[in-house]
Protein backbone atom coordinates (compact mmCIF):
# COMPACT_ATOMS: atom_id res chain seq x y z
CA UNK A 1 0.00 0.00 0.00
CA UNK A 2 1.18 3.59 -0.66
CA UNK A 3 1.36 6.45 2.07
CA UNK A 4 -2.23 7.89 1.14
CA UNK A 5 -3.49 4.34 1.26
CA UNK A 6 -2.30 3.55 4.56
CA UNK A 7 -3.99 6.92 5.52
CA UNK A 8 -7.19 6.40 4.11
CA UNK A 9 -6.96 3.06 5.78
CA UNK A 10 -6.46 4.69 9.55
CA UNK A 11 -8.66 7.47 8.77
CA UNK A 12 -11.55 4.41 8.12
CA UNK A 13 -10.64 2.51 10.92
CA UNK A 14 -10.54 5.35 13.33
CA UNK A 15 -13.55 5.23 14.27
CA UNK A 16 -13.60 1.58 15.15
CA UNK A 17 -10.13 1.59 17.44
CA UNK A 18 -11.51 4.73 19.72
CA UNK A 19 -15.05 3.34 20.14
CA UNK A 20 -14.73 2.93 23.65
CA UNK A 21 -12.85 5.56 24.41
CA UNK A 22 -14.79 7.43 27.04
CA UNK A 23 -14.57 10.92 26.62
CA UNK A 24 -18.12 12.38 24.55
CA UNK A 25 -19.62 12.81 27.34
CA UNK A 26 -16.90 15.16 29.09
CA UNK A 27 -16.96 17.42 25.97
CA UNK A 28 -20.98 17.29 26.11
CA UNK A 29 -20.57 18.54 29.58
CA UNK A 30 -18.14 21.21 28.71
CA UNK A 31 -20.79 22.67 25.69
CA UNK A 32 -23.32 22.73 28.03
CA UNK A 33 -21.52 24.42 30.51
CA UNK A 34 -19.83 27.11 28.10
CA UNK A 35 -22.82 27.15 25.35
CA UNK A 36 -21.72 27.50 21.55
CA UNK A 37 -20.71 28.47 18.91
CA UNK A 38 -18.45 25.96 19.25
CA UNK A 39 -15.04 24.75 17.36
CA UNK A 40 -13.18 21.64 17.39
CA UNK A 41 -9.27 21.90 15.87
CA UNK A 42 -8.21 18.48 14.61
CA UNK A 43 -11.80 17.23 14.62
CA UNK A 44 -10.94 14.25 12.29
CA UNK A 45 -14.03 11.64 11.21
CA UNK A 46 -16.27 13.83 13.57
CA UNK A 47 -16.05 11.60 16.37
CA UNK A 48 -16.95 14.59 18.94
CA UNK A 49 -18.30 16.77 16.60
CA UNK A 50 -21.28 14.62 15.55
CA UNK A 51 -22.55 13.58 19.04
CA UNK A 52 -22.28 17.89 19.76
CA UNK A 53 -24.15 18.39 17.07
CA UNK A 54 -26.94 15.93 17.78
CA UNK A 55 -27.24 17.45 21.24
CA UNK A 56 -28.02 20.73 19.59
CA UNK A 57 -24.69 22.48 19.22
CA UNK A 58 -23.80 24.56 16.68
CA UNK A 59 -20.48 23.67 15.87
CA UNK A 60 -17.59 24.10 13.28
CA UNK A 61 -14.98 21.49 13.01
CA UNK A 62 -11.24 21.49 11.18
CA UNK A 63 -9.18 19.21 10.68
CA UNK A 64 -5.47 19.21 8.00
CA UNK A 65 -5.90 15.20 7.54
CA UNK A 66 -7.91 15.06 4.43
CA UNK A 67 -9.04 11.54 5.01
CA UNK A 68 -10.59 11.78 8.12
CA UNK A 69 -12.00 14.84 7.43
CA UNK A 70 -13.99 13.14 4.04
CA UNK A 71 -14.82 10.60 6.02
CA UNK A 72 -17.08 13.40 8.40
CA UNK A 73 -18.42 15.10 5.35
CA UNK A 74 -19.52 11.34 4.49
CA UNK A 75 -21.43 10.74 7.53
CA UNK A 76 -22.50 14.23 8.13
CA UNK A 77 -24.31 14.59 4.90
CA UNK A 78 -26.40 11.29 5.82
CA UNK A 79 -27.47 13.46 8.89
CA UNK A 80 -31.02 15.27 9.44
CA UNK A 81 -31.68 18.70 7.42
CA UNK A 82 -31.37 20.59 10.87
CA UNK A 83 -28.64 18.94 12.24
CA UNK A 84 -26.54 19.31 8.76
CA UNK A 85 -27.41 22.92 9.52
CA UNK A 86 -25.44 23.58 12.70
CA UNK A 87 -22.40 21.51 12.18
CA UNK A 88 -19.52 21.89 9.27
CA UNK A 89 -16.32 20.79 8.70
CA UNK A 90 -13.30 22.86 6.75
CA UNK A 91 -9.64 22.01 5.97
CA UNK A 92 -7.09 23.65 8.29
CA UNK A 93 -3.95 23.92 10.17
CA UNK A 94 -4.44 24.78 13.91
CA UNK A 95 -1.46 26.91 13.17
CA UNK A 96 -2.97 29.44 10.77
CA UNK A 97 -6.65 28.86 10.22
CA UNK A 98 -8.76 32.18 9.33
CA UNK A 99 -12.56 31.37 9.69
CA UNK A 100 -13.54 35.20 10.03
CA UNK A 101 -15.78 34.09 13.62
CA UNK A 102 -15.50 34.15 16.91
CA UNK A 103 -16.73 31.06 19.18
CA UNK A 104 -17.71 30.64 22.76
CA UNK A 105 -15.76 26.99 23.04
CA UNK A 106 -12.67 25.70 21.41
CA UNK A 107 -12.02 22.20 21.84
CA UNK A 108 -9.08 20.15 21.33
CA UNK A 109 -9.64 16.61 21.89
CA UNK A 110 -7.67 13.85 21.86
CA UNK A 111 -3.48 14.84 21.60
CA UNK A 112 -4.30 16.68 18.58
CA UNK A 113 -2.27 19.41 19.69
CA UNK A 114 0.71 16.95 20.38
CA UNK A 115 1.37 17.11 16.71
CA UNK A 116 2.48 20.32 16.82
CA UNK A 117 6.66 19.42 17.16
CA UNK A 118 8.10 22.77 18.55
CA UNK A 119 7.02 25.50 21.10
CA UNK A 120 7.07 27.80 18.22
CA UNK A 121 3.92 25.82 16.79
CA UNK A 122 2.51 25.61 19.87
CA UNK A 123 2.80 29.08 20.73
CA UNK A 124 1.44 30.29 17.29
CA UNK A 125 -1.97 27.60 17.34
CA UNK A 126 -2.45 29.00 21.13
CA UNK A 127 -2.79 32.21 19.45
CA UNK A 128 -4.64 31.49 16.58
CA UNK A 129 -7.18 29.46 18.52
CA UNK A 130 -7.43 32.73 20.94
CA UNK A 131 -8.20 35.14 17.76
CA UNK A 132 -11.12 32.40 16.97
CA UNK A 133 -12.67 32.88 20.50
CA UNK A 134 -15.06 35.42 21.89
CA UNK A 135 -14.24 37.86 25.00
CA UNK A 136 -14.10 35.53 27.97
CA UNK A 137 -14.45 32.81 25.90
CA UNK A 138 -13.32 28.98 26.52
CA UNK A 139 -10.62 26.30 25.55
CA UNK A 140 -10.80 22.85 25.96
CA UNK A 141 -7.18 21.31 25.40
CA UNK A 142 -6.32 17.63 26.30
CA UNK A 143 -2.86 15.96 25.97
CA UNK A 144 -0.86 12.97 27.32
CA UNK A 145 1.01 13.54 30.13
CA UNK A 146 3.87 10.92 30.84
CA UNK A 147 5.55 10.07 33.21
CA UNK A 148 9.54 9.91 33.60
CA UNK A 149 9.47 5.92 33.98
CA UNK A 150 7.15 5.70 30.81
CA UNK A 151 9.36 7.87 28.91
CA UNK A 152 12.66 5.87 29.85
CA UNK A 153 10.49 2.48 29.57
CA UNK A 154 12.23 0.51 26.51
CA UNK A 155 9.30 -1.97 26.17
CA UNK A 156 7.74 0.42 24.46
CA UNK A 157 10.30 0.18 21.65
CA UNK A 158 8.47 -3.39 20.94
CA UNK A 159 4.91 -3.82 19.91
CA UNK A 160 2.75 -3.12 22.36
CA UNK A 161 -1.44 -2.56 23.47
CA UNK A 162 -3.97 -5.27 24.71
CA UNK A 163 -6.76 -4.29 22.17
CA UNK A 164 -9.33 -7.18 20.84
CA UNK A 165 -9.45 -7.73 17.56
CA UNK A 166 -12.24 -5.32 15.40
CA UNK A 167 -14.24 -6.98 13.10
CA UNK A 168 -15.07 -4.82 10.71
CA UNK A 169 -18.71 -4.95 7.91
CA UNK A 170 -17.12 -6.68 5.51
CA UNK A 171 -15.99 -9.49 7.34
CA UNK A 172 -12.31 -7.63 8.03
CA UNK A 173 -10.77 -8.98 11.13
CA UNK A 174 -7.70 -5.99 12.36
CA UNK A 175 -5.85 -6.08 15.29
CA UNK A 176 -3.91 -2.70 16.46
CA UNK A 177 -1.17 -2.20 17.81
CA UNK A 178 1.73 0.30 18.35
CA UNK A 179 5.35 0.99 18.93
CA UNK A 180 8.07 3.70 19.93
CA UNK A 181 10.82 4.14 17.03
CA UNK A 182 12.38 6.65 18.60
CA UNK A 183 12.39 9.39 21.22
CA UNK A 184 14.49 12.37 21.61
CA UNK A 185 14.11 13.37 25.22
CA UNK A 186 15.95 16.93 24.46
CA UNK A 187 13.21 17.98 21.88
CA UNK A 188 10.39 16.25 23.52
CA UNK A 189 9.57 13.81 20.63
CA UNK A 190 9.03 10.80 19.23
CA UNK A 191 8.68 8.92 16.34
CA UNK A 192 6.30 5.91 16.53
CA UNK A 193 3.68 3.93 14.38
CA UNK A 194 0.51 2.82 14.17
CA UNK A 195 0.30 -1.01 13.47
CA UNK A 196 -2.85 -2.94 11.62
CA UNK A 197 -2.81 -6.77 11.31
CA UNK A 198 -5.73 -7.55 9.12
CA UNK A 199 -6.87 -10.95 8.22
CA UNK A 200 -9.40 -10.77 5.63
CA UNK A 201 -11.92 -13.37 5.39
CA UNK A 202 -10.57 -15.56 2.61
CA UNK A 203 -7.67 -16.11 5.35
CA UNK A 204 -5.10 -13.47 3.83
CA UNK A 205 -3.03 -11.67 6.18
CA UNK A 206 -1.74 -8.37 5.86
CA UNK A 207 0.33 -5.94 7.93
CA UNK A 208 -0.27 -2.08 7.56
CA UNK A 209 2.15 0.52 9.26
CA UNK A 210 1.54 4.06 9.63
CA UNK A 211 3.98 6.17 11.24
CA UNK A 212 3.53 9.69 12.95
CA UNK A 213 5.74 11.77 15.08
CA UNK A 214 4.39 13.67 18.36
CA UNK A 215 5.64 16.65 21.16
CA UNK A 216 4.63 15.32 24.95
CA UNK A 217 4.44 18.96 26.93
CA UNK A 218 4.85 18.61 30.90
CA UNK A 219 2.60 20.24 33.33
CA UNK A 220 4.12 23.50 33.49
CA UNK A 221 5.57 23.80 30.19
CA UNK A 222 1.74 23.75 29.03
CA UNK A 223 0.61 26.37 31.94
CA UNK A 224 3.48 28.99 30.75
CA UNK A 225 2.29 28.50 26.87
CA UNK A 226 -1.17 29.52 27.66
CA UNK A 227 -0.64 32.29 30.13
CA UNK A 228 2.51 33.66 27.65
CA UNK A 229 -0.46 34.37 25.04
CA UNK A 230 -3.16 35.94 27.02
CA UNK A 231 -5.50 32.88 28.45
CA UNK A 232 -6.25 32.59 31.95
CA UNK A 233 -6.37 28.88 33.42
CA UNK A 234 -9.14 27.77 35.26
CA UNK A 235 -9.23 24.16 36.01
CA UNK A 236 -7.10 21.15 35.02
CA UNK A 237 -8.41 17.43 34.93
CA UNK A 238 -6.40 14.20 34.90
CA UNK A 239 -9.19 12.53 32.87
CA UNK A 240 -12.72 12.70 31.61
CA UNK A 241 -14.37 11.91 34.68
CA UNK A 242 -13.11 15.25 36.17
CA UNK A 243 -11.16 13.71 38.63
CA UNK A 244 -8.01 15.67 40.01
CA UNK A 245 -4.84 15.96 37.87
CA UNK A 246 -1.95 14.01 39.30
CA UNK A 247 -4.42 11.13 40.27
CA UNK A 248 -3.22 9.20 37.26
CA UNK A 249 0.37 9.45 35.96
CA UNK A 250 0.90 8.70 32.99
CA UNK A 251 -2.29 9.80 31.58
CA UNK A 252 -4.46 12.55 30.34
CA UNK A 253 -3.56 16.30 30.84
CA UNK A 254 -7.23 18.46 30.61
CA UNK A 255 -6.54 22.20 31.04
CA UNK A 256 -9.87 24.63 30.76
CA UNK A 257 -8.36 28.16 30.19
CA UNK A 258 -10.36 30.80 29.46
CA UNK A 259 -9.34 33.93 27.30
CA UNK A 260 -8.03 36.66 29.19
CA UNK A 261 -9.29 40.14 28.76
Amino acid sequence: MNEDEIEDLSAYLYDYVFESRNDIFFYLDMANRFGGPILEAGCGTGRILLPLARAGFEIVGFDINTSRLAICETILAEESDEIRARASVVFGDMRNFTLNREFALLLTPFRSFQHLLTPEDQRTALLTMKRHLQPNGSLVLDIFNPSIPFLADSRYLKEFGDSPPIILPDGRQILQRDRVISRNYFNQTQEAEEIYYVRHPNGVEDRIVKSYSSRYTFPYELEHLLTSVGFSITTIFGDYDKSTFGDKYPGELIVVARKAE
